[in-house]
Parts: structure tokens; C-alpha cells; sequence
């Protein structure tokens, strides 16, 4: 028999050796993973774990058992090819030990040696010290009927971004039909302007003041080339509402940057709003200078523009929208609602604008009648909920009335969701993002459309957490893509396990970072490898270590050549006989 043969005989009898001992009631090794609070370990460093060993037991007895135990725990780990030490602080009311690990570690590694731990037959469970947090869901009395916060096939997972940025200090302008009274939102609105330079339109008697108060868009049949009566739409204080509603105040709805504060600018009242007053409005809300008006005492870092016409962009609309871009601030605006190409309306059709398309609760494109359907195309940079959207209204018919709540749907209410993630960026930001920078973190975080659109409307949908998370460092804009499902790895075979990536942009970075958790009674079988959507083989492990177990550990790998999207796989061959295992699990971050 050879030297390599007698080591697997050998290795195999404490294998069965161990599965035996736990046919006879005892907790062994193999069944471990019972034991262990697995489901707990966040994507996050831990070095304090909770560890119950079983009445009776020495280490319950003996604090010389006890720290005997855990050094023989720490002296079986291998992470990183760092040694590691572990220190019991205390005992628990509860009867189990808090124990701390010598140094930080990530989730591969903290898996691992829980492992070793709970390898101690006299282990009951062992789980991760883990942090808990004030939770992100607002007490907002109607916060359930927010879909677009939390809708786990559209949402743009407000509640989990919200523990990391509510949008402090931050200014939106929202350039619309002006502001209502509300209790819901009076606490997060800062003065604003009438631009509406028409004083017939703008009902208030007087053209361009400096009181934004919404005084009704209504019109009846025969009016703005209309054949029909429309009551006043509230449309600004709706738009407001979404971007910063007053949160946790036991009432109504909640807000996507809800300490964040809006400058309200009215440019549209009765029949629209005219290109120069909007053109004005954007460059005084940026807080650049418009003759005849008072400098705008808290320019916005975010515009919000849920409006628009058809033709082409335009000098004027380009012009203003660069002198805001040029003075850091972020322009927002809606595709248009017209089940046509973006490209044909403005400002959707402008540059350096965000443009925003709407989905519904099943991440498909809004439709919202026969005709009326979000606009799509090439223009469109990102999308967001826009079908059935609560937040702030009015109850008044023509003018104001009591204050209200209502749904609405369209591209209108969609931009204020990607507006108010902005405000979260720029809050959570080291230092002001430029507006490009923004749309890059947006793009680059999207979460995958749940369905292929049927026209285009963006790289995927706004989501607020991944943007807020890629501020961490690293790659900007990094994710982490899992595959949680086990694979078995059979004798002499060769097993896939797939990660599929959609919505991104560019090519994956030069420090890719693979985790792999694979267990095996042999590791010196495997051959380990990262497969490219082009099919490109990366090499992660190459049967070394011979007789030990498992293949756990982090790797860095240069995939700089290839397109982040695409099916990647991470590719197991056993190349001999008699010991088998599984991949657990593993991820990619890029």
C-alpha cells in the first residue's frame, strides 16, 4: 500500500470513527453544523461568540477544561494562515460562555471556527455575539402600504438603507406645482419661490413671490386645450411627500430621505408651466443667481424634476440644468408617462440628468392605462416604484381643502424615490459627491429587474442600501453575490454551482473577491476553480493540502478582462475516489 493510500485508509477510519460516535449519541464533528447558528453571521467582522457546553461537562466544571478546549478550538483553526487565540471574558446568566477571538474575523472565517468549536462533542450551540440595532421600519400608520420601500421584487430596500442614512442635512428642491399645508411634511419644508411668472395662471394674483403655496392646477373643459374638467392635482406636495414625508411620527406615510429638508419651487400651475420660469427655478434652486429674486438660502444638493413636454432638449433646458450640475447639484427627472421613446421628451432627453423609469410591485414596466405606460429607451438611466404610490396630498377639489393622503402613479412618483437615495448618498458621504459620481453609484448598485422589461427603462432598479454600502470603501459600487445552496461533490466527478449578475456595467475589477466554503474529508482531491461568463478559468485551489479537510477561504482575483454580467461558476473536480463533500456555499464581490 502506498504512503498516500495508507494516509486516506487512516484518515478514513477517524471519519467513521467520528459519524460512529455520533450513532451512539454523542455530537461529533459531522453533525456540527446543528449546532451552529449559521443563519446569525452577518456580512459583517465578528470576534465575540457565544459558546454552551453541555451540563455535566468538564468544561462547565474546570475554567482549566474550559480554556483548554478553546485553545485546541483555535489551534484546529486555519484563516487567512493567521494563528489565532481565544479568551473567555464571562459566563451568561443563561449558563453558556462568551468567548472573544484574538483578532477580527470575516464571515468565512467566523464560520470556520464555530466549526471547530462545535467539534467538541460537550458543545451544545455555539453563535456569533451578534450586534443588534434600532430597526429601520418606521411607525407610520400607513408605512404598509408603501410597497415601493420594501417590495421584495421591486423595492428599493429603504428600511435596511435607513440604519445607515435618513438623508440629514441634505436640500432637495423639488420644481413642481408648489407646496400644500400638511402636518406630514410642514417639519421638513424650508422656504421656497413662485417662479410661475404668469399671475392668471399662477392664481395668487401677483406672478413670482416668494410664497411657493400650491394654489390649485385645475382647469375646466375648453381650457388648456382641453376637452374635459380637471380638478387640481396637489402634484408637488404628493412628490414632497415621497422624498422627505416626517417619519416615526405615528402617522401617515413615511419619506425616502425623511430627515432630509425640501425647498419647494413652483413653476407649474394652471395649463403647465413655461420653459423660462422652470430654467429660472433650476438655476436659483442650485443657488445660482436669478435677476429680480432673492439668493435661495439653502441651494439644493439634489433636484427633483418630476415634470416634462415632448422635442428636443434645447439650449435653454441645457444650459440651466449645466449650470446646476457645475455647482454640485444632482438633477433628477421623470421619463414621461407617455409609453414612448424617452429620447422625444424633455428634460428626460437632456444631459447630465438621472432619468428615471417606473415599475410596478412585480418589477415590470408601469402601465397605468392603455396608453399611459412609463417611457423607456436609451435615455433612461435607472428605474424606480411608480404604480400605486402613497404619500401627502390635499383633499380640495380647485383650491386647498384638509390635508390628505392618496396613491398616485407615474414616472412623477418614481424620481422622488431615486431622489431621495441621492439625499441618502450625499448624507452618508465622507465628502459632496459630484452629480456624476452619484449616477455612476446608482448605476453601478441597481438591483436586477425581477423580469426582463419589455422595453428599456435602465440598468435596474434604485436600490438604496447597495448604493449606501458601496460608500464602505473598495471597488465603488461593489456587490456581493451568493450562492447559498449545496452541491455534492461525488467521487471522480466535477460539480457547478452558478451566480448569475444582471443590471451592471463595465468590466468586474482587478481585486474580485471569491469566498469558498466547500467540505470535504480530502481536501487534497479537489481542484477548485472560478469560471467566467466567457468560460475563462481562474484557478482558486489546486489539490494541495493533501489529507486535511475542507477548502475554506477568501481569494483575490484579477478579473479585470471580464464583463460583470453573466452566469459565473464556481467549479469543483474530485479527482480520485472514496471521499466525497458538498460546496456550502460561496460568493463574489465586485
Amino acid at each position: 500500500m502506498s504512503v498516500r493510500a495508507n494516509r486516506r485508509r487512516t484518515h478514513r477510519i477517524h471519519v467513521l470513527a467520528a459519524a460512529t460516535a455520533l450513532v451512539l449519541g454523542s455530537a461529533g464533528s459531522a453533525f456540527a453544523a446543528e449546532r451552529i447558528n449559521l443563519a446569525a453571521l452577518a456580512n459583517e467582522t465578528q470576534d465575540e461568540f457565544i459558546v454552551k457546553y453541555r451540563d455535566g461537562s468538564a468544561q462547565r466544571s474546570s475554567a482549566a477544561s474550559l480554556q483548554s478546549a478553546l485553545s485546541t478550538a483555535a489551534t484546529g483553526f486555519s484563516g487567512k494562515g493567521k494563528a489565532l487565540g481565544l479568551k473567555h471574558l464571562r459566563r451568561t446568566a443563561l449558563g453558556s460562555d462568551l468567548v472573544r477571538a484574538g483578532r477580527k474575523l470575516d464571515r468565512v472565517e467566523a464560520e470556520a471556527l464555530m466549526r471547530q468549536i462545535a467539534a467538541d462533542p460537550n458543545v451544545e450551540y455555539v453563535e456569533p455575539n451578534a450586534r443588534m440595532y434600532p430597526l429601520g421600519t418606521p411607525n407610520d400608520t400607513r408605512f404598509g402600504e408603501q410597497w415601493g420601500y420594501t417590495d421584495a421584487d421591486a423595492g428599493i430596500n429603504a428600511t435596511t438603507a435607513w440604519d445607515i442614512s435618513t438623508g440629514t442635512g441634505v436640500v432637495v428642491a423639488v420644481i413642481d406645482t408648489g407646496i400644500t399645508n400638511h402636518s406630514d411634511l410642514n417639519a421638513n419644508i424650508l422656504p421656497g419661490y413662485d417662479f410661475v411668472s404668469d399671475a392668471t395662471a399662477a392664481r395668487d394674483g401677483n406672478g413670482r413671490d416668494s410664497n411657493p403655496a400650491d394654489e390649485g392646477d385645475w382647469f375646466n373643459a375648453g381650457e388648456c386645450g382641453r376637452t374635459y374638467d380637471s380638478p387640481s392635482s396637489w402634484h408637488g406636495t404628493h412628490v414632497a411627500g415621497t422624498v422627505a414625508a416626517v417619519t416615526n411620527n405615528a402617522k401617515g406615510v413615511a419619506g425616502t430621505a425623511y430627515n432630509a429638508k425640501v425647498v419647494p419651487v413652483r413653476v407649474l400651475a394652471k395649463c403647465g408651466g413655461s420653459l423660462a420660469d422652470i430654467a429660472d427655478a433650476i438655476t436659483w434652486a442650485s443657488g445660482g443667481t436669478v435677476s429680480g429674486v432673492p439668493a435661495n438660502a439653502n441651494p439644493a444638493e439634489v433636484i427633483n424634476m418630476s415634470l416634462g413636454g415632448s422635442g428636443t432638449c434645447g439650449s435653454t433646458y441645457q444650459a440651466a440644468i449645466d449650470g446646476a450640475v457645475s455647482r454640485g447639484t444632482t438633477v433628477v427627472v421623470a421619463a414621461g408617462n407617455n409609453n414612448g421613446n424617452a429620447s422625444n421628451a424633455r428634460p428626460a432627453n437632456c444631459n447630465n440628468v438621472i432619468t428615471v423609469g417606473a415599475v410596478d410591485s412585480a418589477g415590470a414596466r408601469s402601465v397605468w392605462s392603455s396608453t399611459q405606460k412609463s417611457n423607456y429607451g436609451a435615455v433612461v438611466d435607472i428605474a424606480a416604484p411608480g404604480s400605486n404610490i402613497l404619500s401627502t396630498l390635499n383633499a380640495g377639489s380647485t383650491t386647498p381643502g384638509a390635508e390628505s393622503y392618496a396613491s398616485y402613479g407615474g414616472t412623477s412618483m418614481a424620481t422622488p424615490h431615486v431622489a431621495g437615495v441621492v439625499a441618502l448618498l450625499q448624507a452618508a458621504s465622507a465628502a459632496p459627491k459630484t452629480p456624476a459620481q452619484i449616477e455612476t453609484i446608482l448605476k453601478n448598485t441597481a438591483r436586477a429587474f425581477p423580469q426582463t422589461p419589455d422595453q428599456p427603462i435602465g440598468v435596474g432598479i434604485v436600490n438604496a442600501k447597495a448604493a449606501l454600502d458601496s460608500l464602505g470603501g473598495g471597488t465603488p459600487g461593489a456587490q456581493t453575490y451568493t450562492n447559498g445552496t449545496d452541491y455534492t461533490i461525488n467521487d471522480n466527478a466535477t460539480v457547478d454551482s452558478p451566480i448569475t449578475v444582471s443590471g451592471r456595467t463595465g468590466n468586474a475589477p482587478s481585486n474580485a473577491s471569491v469566498s469558498v466554503t466547500i467540505y470535504h474529508t480530502y481536501k487534497g482531491d479537489l481542484k477548485v476553480d472560478l469560471v467566467a461568463p466567457d468560460g475563462s478559468i481562474y484557478n482558486l485551489h489546486n489539490r494541495t493540502g493533501s489529507s486535511t479537510d475542507n477548502v475554506i477561504g477568501t481569494y483575490t482575483v484579477n478579473l479585470s478582462s471580464e464583463p460583470l454580467n453573466g452566469t459565473w461558476k464556481l467549479r469543483v473536480n474530485d479527482n480520485a475516489a472514496q471521499d466525497t463533500g458538498r460546496i456550502d456555499t460561496w460568493s463574489v464581490t465586485f
